[in-house]
């Protein structure tokens, strides 16, 4: 057995990172948190953030996510009052067009006993309220009952008040961190601004920068990842509770009666300037909005309250990046899509492999070494 880790560092205060520093201080390792800015600074702010393996995925990462639910739930028992987690279910339903596949879609979900219902636009509103059931497609909809949402800040929020009550020391507005590599071993963490922290490992949780920096390593994570917009409105006060997921607007309700909204065109909209800025038109935030008004029962006007641009991390095969790299002993990474659905589940393994030396077997598909070990 590999030895076990007394000490480390975590570099990324967004979900991944906050999630396993939380673990690994309970189970009695020092743990330094270390984030370029304030925490949730990143992708984990701008997440649609809804809780679900429903559509077509690996078996592997199917396990992997509905662990990743389980948890969520548990964590919903412990705090019912929480405007912030919620489960009331998902709806989705596709173009009227060839690309429709909601009965494959239902087909499949079924045959994995994944909670579904095949719905008729004229069904919908016995099941959940709030919908305008004229902007459902004639192929019908799935209800999937056992789907969600989290606000990711406000859940980060809760892991770093007892991350810090436990122990742990939070170390905010660093500047970008990189890794200290010494005799082929990750011995710690150095930051822009300059502190240094020493510890057995690392933990590197920075999102869409961790192929950047595992390259700067010589390990090579391949990498698909896109620009995001997430658009949160004023409260509204419509009365959706379940995640929509329609051919031109994902919505998810709010803390205190807003709405989150993305969507694949908006983004494609997105504005990446020479500086490595971006820009966002305000048409696309009013059609953004428009589009949402349009599959929300009586079509209410929808105000901006704030959006959220940057880039959303997805790993170049899609399935998720964790654990160790084979190459650099001590050097851990955790990279993936479905940040909010992973969240817990993920800090919870990683932190177990971390601190007992030993590889969780429901990691094994999803290890960085799949890449190779040479930098693209």
């Amino acid at each position: 057995m590999k030895s076990k880790v007394s000490n480390i560092v975590v570099i990324g205060a967004g979900i991944f990172g906050v999630s396993t520093a939380v673990q690994l201080v309970r189970r009695g390792v020092a743990t330094v948190l270390v984030n370029d800015g304030p925490v949730a600074n990143g992708a984990s702010g701008r997440s649609l953030s809804w809780l679900n393996s429903s559509r077509w995925r690996s078996d592997a990462y199917h396990r992997l996510r509905m662990a990743g639910i389980d948890r969520y739930r548990t964590l919903a028992y412990r705090h019912p009052d929480a405007d912030w987690l919620r489960f009331d279910g998902g709806l989705t339903w596709d173009a009227d067009d060839e690309s429709n596949r909601i009965e494959a879609a239902y087909c499949h979900e079924i045959s994995l006993a994944y909670d579904a219902q095949h719905l008729a636009a004229a069904q919908v509103p016995a099941v959940t309220p709030g919908v305008d059931v004229a902007a459902i497609t004639p192929q019908g909809a799935i209800f999937n009952p056992g789907e969600g949402w989290v606000d990711l800040p406000s859940l980060i929020r809760l892991l770093v008040e007892e991350f810090e009550a436990l122990g742990g020391r939070l170390v905010t507005e660093a500047g970008p961190a990189r890794v200290i590599i010494e005799d082929g071993r990750a011995v710690g963490a150095a930051t822009a601004r300059g502190g240094e922290v020493r510890a057995d490992a690392v933990l590197v949780a920075t999102g869409p920068s961790v192929p950047r920096m595992a390259a700067e390593a010589g390990q090579r994570i391949d990498d698909g990842t896109p620009v995001s917009l997430l658009v949160t409105t004023r409260p509204a006060g419509a009365p959706l509770k379940a995640v929509l997921n329609t051919p031109r607007v994902a919505i998810r309700p709010a803390p205190g009666g807003a709405f989150a909204l993305d969507s694949a065109w908006s983004e494609e909209e997105v504005e990446i300037r020479p500086d490595g800025s971006y820009g966002v038109k305000p048409e696309t935030i009013d059609g953004l909005l428009a589009e949402a008004s349009k599959v929300l029962e009586g079509n209410p006007t929808l105000e901006l309250d704030r959006y959220g641009v940057g880039r959303k991390p997805i790993p170049g095969d899609g399935d998720p990046v964790f654990g160790e790299l084979q190459a650099i002993p001590g050097y851990f990474v955790a990279f993936s899509h479905s940040g909010a659905t992973l969240g817990l589940i993920a800090g919870e393994l990683l932190a177990f492999e971390i601190a007992t030396g030993e590889r969780h077997p429901m990691l094994a598909p999803f290890r960085p070494e799949r890449f190779g070990t040479e930098s693209r």
